[in-house]
């Protein structure tokens, strides 16, 4: 699927080189490892998800077989990477030649009933008409 010489980094250091110089924030949100919920808002000092009972952090084995929970410090189970979508829209129109291209469905776009792109869609039109002011600027 991908040209050859386009290579995906396999470490999270190599990842954060990309990421990071191109002002690319991300936030790493700790997540159950059955993928039940996210550890953030209300569920954020939890240890463990109520209803699978999984702990959020990994587990240490002691010398008398006892298994123990790593402190609050230690690493978790699962991590979830998102990257937040109004730094990418400021960069995707930082560009005023590529803002203009962007806004071709607003401002270009023929308005006869023919289906020629994403923005004729009903779904499009509601989202329009219930976020007005999201695509004035």
């Amino acid at each position: 699927m991908r040209p050859e010489e386009n290579t995906l980094p396999n470490r999270n250091y190599e990842a954060k080189k990309i990421l990071c110089p191109m002002g690319m924030k991300y936030k790493k949100i700790h997540a159950c490892p059955n993928d039940c919920i996210l550890y953030r808002k209300d569920f954020e000092l939890l240890k463990s998800f109520p209803r699978c009972g999984l702990s959020r952090h990994k587990l240490k084995q002691k010398d008398d077989d006892i298994i123990e929970e790593i402190e609050k410090h230690g690493p978790p189970m699962k991590v979830m990477w998102y990257l937040p979508i109004i730094p990418k829209m400021k960069r995707l129109f930082a560009n005023p030649n590529d803002a203009k291209n962007l806004r071709w469905h607003v401002n270009e776009r023929k308005c006869d009933d023919m289906y020629r792109h994403p923005g004729d869609s009903i779904q499009w039109k509601i989202f329009d008409e219930e976020f007005p002011e999201f695509g004035k600027q």
